[in-house]
């Protein structure tokens, strides 16, 4: 069990903002139409749609038809119509051969993706399709809900710290406003879980984050043995303490080519199992390459690289840069499970790979300060690595 003493850090892990609590402002469709492409309309905007937690869907059930400027990005962040171009991660690892006699080449699959893009998809890995396809069904009801009936997650009003409802990343420091909503729940214990988690998702989400952290250590155990390491149990566990299960929600939107879902960034943690719709719309970028759309795959699991990893292997396994782009043909849902060491673990290159590459290219940080400077700041690519850089 986590100390609650320690909840207030863990809830900065959670996709939220500093919400001011409600004001009693509502808008006709006439209103926020006429607002659509006035800048300074952005206040009033801003508290329809995060201080209230009327959200993005908010916007869209009020008869908004076109984007309001607060949340169209500069041109340097939209993303282009999508070119057909896929990546790697197109191909799934099949995890049930992981301990079987094919070991030796599902771990060299995984070790070599986690090194050149840092994204993957994986299959038969124990986590039940029937379970799948009740947690997107879930994350529709939690979010097709009445606003406010979600407000009350928000996090000035919410009386638990397990569980954050919002939109966007940090909306208050932004150039523009991310067209995604959200609910985050921390996981402290099962019994905390099922207290305190909405009612319309927390038994499916809880079933998924137990199931799936058999996969994350095991995929965990897979990567750190290809760099001679052993890590007891407890290392493991004080590796991957802070578990999250997100579920976001990117409504429809009338012009995708304008508005971006998430912008451009790496996960901070260990190790995110992502469970994707049929909509699509995730891309990620490997280092001096194009941006490529992973396609969703029925019943496949996306994995991807941590910061954490990244500084614990020295650089050997890639954090990739990704992002999310909105659609018009309907509205998307995704389920991340992220996973991060303690708040107060120290994290840095490990020293067995430290002795092999014979220069640690990143420096001892505690995880703690590390997640602070994260979400001091808007997505910004990878930069949120320069903090842990050796100097």
């Amino acid at each position: 069990m986590i100390p609650s003493t320690d909840l207030h850090t863990f809830s900065r892990y959670i996709y939220t903002v500093s919400l001011l609590g409600p004001l009693n402002i509502h808008f006709q469709k006439k209103n926020i139409e006429t607002m659509a492409a006035n800048y300074e309309d952005r206040d009033p905007l801003f508290n329809f749609v995060v201080k209230e937690g009327n959200a993005v869907k908010g916007l869209i059930d009020s008869g908004m038809s076109c984007v309001p400027q607060p949340f169209v990005q500069p041109l340097s962040e939209r993303i282009a119509t999508p070119n057909g171009q896929t990546c790697e991660a197109v191909q799934p690892i099949d995890l049930s051969q992981i301990d079987g006699p094919c070991h030796t080449e599902v771990a060299k699959q995984i070790v070599e993706a986690a090194e050149t893009l840092g994204f993957f998809q994986v299959v038969n890995h124990g986590v039940s399709v029937e379970l799948l396809e009740l947690l997107k069904m879930s994350a529709h009801e939690f979010f097709e809900q009445p606003p406010e009936n979600k407000a009350v997650y928000l996090k000035e009003v919410c009386p638990s710290k397990l569980v954050k409802y919002g939109t966007s990343f940090v909306p208050e420091k932004e150039k523009a406003i991310e067209w995604k909503d959200y609910v985050s729940m921390l996981y402290t214990n099962d019994d905390e879980a099922l207290q305190h988690w909405p009612l319309q998702c927390r038994e499916v989400a809880l079933d998924f984050l137990k199931s799936s952290m058999a996969v994350v250590k095991r995929i965990v155990e897979v990567l750190m043995e290809d760099v001679g390491v052993i890590l007891e149990e407890e290392r493991m566990n004080s590796l991957v303490g802070t578990k999250m299960v997100n579920m976001n929600y990117y409504p429809t939107c009338p012009s995708p080519g304008l508005t971006i879902g998430v912008g451009r960034h790496s996960d901070m943690g260990m190790l995110t199992v992502l469970l994707q719709d049929g909509i699509g719309g995730l891309y990620v970028k490997p280092d001096n390459g194009d941006w490529a759309e992973i396609p969703p795959l029925n019943g496949a699991l996306v994995i991807n690289v941590g910061d954490t990893l990244q500084i614990l292997s020295n650089g050997k396994y890639k954090s990739a840069e990704h992002r999310v782009r909105t659609t018009n043909i309907g509205s998307r849902v995704s389920v991340p499970i992220f996973t991060a060491p303690n708040p107060s673990e120290k994290i840095g290159p490990l020293p067995e790979v430290v002795e092999r590459d014979g220069v640690a290219r990143y420096k001892d940080v505690l995880f703690q300060d590390y997640m602070n400077n994260f979400f001091s700041q808007p997505h910004d690519g990878k930069k949120s690595l320069d903090f842990a850089r050796a100097d």
